[in-house]
């Protein structure tokens, strides 16, 4: 009798330790997305006032933390870009899209780096995957068109 009572207490205790870990493990998961959005919403203010360079430290922590944070690598892409540094802006605004293809932001901010390094067809393409996406994204209709203009197709 007394060996069962042992055992369902064992038994007992591995549930609770099981259900404590669980919880902890999810608050653990919770608090580091929060950090990660705190070190992103830091970077894109930073990205505000001109200062890409600490931006993008943010950024890169951010995705440290959380590397499926699209909208991280979206910003980090943008700022980038902003830098003219082109191809590194490329990348991570690919990985934005490989993580979330619905994020219209990342495909028009490629789009840019596209147009900056004169791959026009690359950038139409991303301008109608933005329209695609958000065809209430009007800027980009208008940017489409600019880059229609350069290479003079103007059906």
């Amino acid at each position: 009798m007394r060996n069962n009572v042992n055992n369902s207490i064992r038994v007992i205790l591995i549930i609770a330790c099981s259900i404590l870990f669980s919880c902890a493990t999810a608050q653990q998961t919770q608090w580091k997305s929060r950090e990660a959005e705190v070190y992103n919403n830091r970077g894109f203010d930073y990205c505000q006032i001109g200062q890409y360079d600490q931006a993008i430290l943010d950024f890169s922590k951010a995705i440290e933390i959380n590397p499926r944070l699209a909208h991280a690598y979206n910003n980090r892409g943008a700022a980038y870009l902003y830098k003219a540094q082109y191809d590194q802006a490329i990348l991570d605004l690919g990985k934005a899209i490989e993580i979330d293809p619905r994020l219209a932001r990342a495909y028009n901010n490629r789009g840019w780096a596209y147009i900056k390094k004169w791959q026009y067809d690359q950038a139409i393409s991303d301008f109608n995957k933005t329209i695609e996406i958000n065809p209430a994204f009007i800027e980009d209709y208008f940017y489409r068109a600019i880059v229609y203009f350069l290479v003079e197709e103007y059906d």
